[in-house]
């Protein structure tokens, strides 16, 4: 059975949506790639205290991991690119290209970016910490805007500062 909770965060509201229990969507206002809303089952508090507990930490910078039970649905390929992003550690950033190479099929960067843009768990499942070959914010379902605020709540703005010596 699926069952949704929506919560108000530094990002707007996010809508939570729950498997028999266990998370199994994080989506935003006008979030790309969101499932139609009559597929995330009755709207209830219940059985979403822990998701929303961690995610509050970590918006507010006091978690740098989720220990949250997940159940992703997709293909074994975007299941495999789903695994390969809860490897990225917190504070730092990988390509496509990475990603890529990291699953044995450096010719796969398209791919690597349509399963990252398909991420039913975003945050939680941290897509946003993949970046483009020369640097760039690019491709993020929650929008830039919001992919920039999680890098700068992971890289405080002393981390950006270039240093003159």
């Amino acid at each position: 059975m699926r069952t949704h909770t929506m919560i108000d965060s530094p990002l707007g509201v996010l809508t939570l949506v729950a498997t028999d229990g266990i998370l199994s969507g994080l989506y935003m206002e006008n979030h790309l790639h969101m499932p139609d809303r009559d597929t995330f089952g009755p709207q209830t508090a219940s059985g979403f205290h822990e998701a929303t507990e961690q995610l509050t930490e970590y918006l507010t910078g006091r978690r740098d991991t989720f220990t949250l039970r997940t159940h992703l649905d997709g293909s074994h390929f975007q299941r495999r690119i789903w695994q390969e992003l809860t490897t990225i550690p917190y504070g730092q950033t990988r390509t496509y290209a990475q990603l890529a190479e990291a699953i044995g099929k450096p010719e796969a960067i398209r791919a690597v970016g349509a399963a990252n843009g398909k991420n039913p768990i975003a945050i939680v499942v941290p897509c946003h910490r993949v970046i483009g070959s020369d640097g760039t914010l690019t491709g993020f379902s929650g929008g830039l805007t919001r992919k920039k605020h999680l890098l700068d709540l992971e890289q405080p703005a002393h981390a950006h500062q270039q240093h003159l010596f």
